[in-house]
């Protein structure tokens, strides 16, 4: 029984061996194992799942994308702002420029205005002067003539 037992593990060992070999020189249909069977069906299951979470990158690209473009649009509507705001400020700077020069024309008046004082209070103290001087004069000559007068009466 162990010659029997020898011979035939012999004889499977050879058979296994050369069992593709056979089959592949005669052209007849691959034997597939169930474990071969397995495998295959596990990896067709793994593409599709490929297949299905590409398709969901492909579609969260897509919303990204659309994401930007609001996200753009958003920008464009801000820079949109900004440059409106910065007229504006152009608009302001052009105001303080004019009130400035308003200024400018205002101390021009005023210096004017001060020129026109000081030469009155020039003309005014000269004025001033040459009636105090007349009146000095006049003072000096009715006092002289009342004290003529007054020496004349009690002589």
């Amino acid at each position: 029984m162990t010659l029997n037992k020898e011979l035939t593990g012999a004889i499977d060992h050879y058979v296994n061996e050369h069992f593709r070999e056979w089959m592949n020189q005669f052209g007849s249909p691959r034997v597939v194992s169930e474990r071969e069977m397995e495998i295959r069906e596990r990896i067709v299951r793994v593409e599709e799942s490929l297949e299905r979470q590409s398709a969901l990158m492909r579609q969260g690209f897509e919303q990204a994308e659309k994401r930007f473009e609001q996200m753009d649009k958003r920008f464009e509507q801000v820079d949109k702002r900004f440059e409106q705001v910065d007229k504006r400020f152009e608009q302001v700077d052009k105001r303080f420029e004019q009130v400035d020069k308003r200024f400018e024309q205002v101390n021009k008046r005023f210096e004017q205005v001060d020129k026109r004082f000081e030469e009155l209070r020039g003309d005014m103290k000269t004025q001033f002067n040459r009636v105090y001087g007349f009146l000095t004069g006049l003072f000096v000559v009715i006092s002289g003539a009342f004290i003529t007068l007054v020496i004349q009466t009690v002589r």
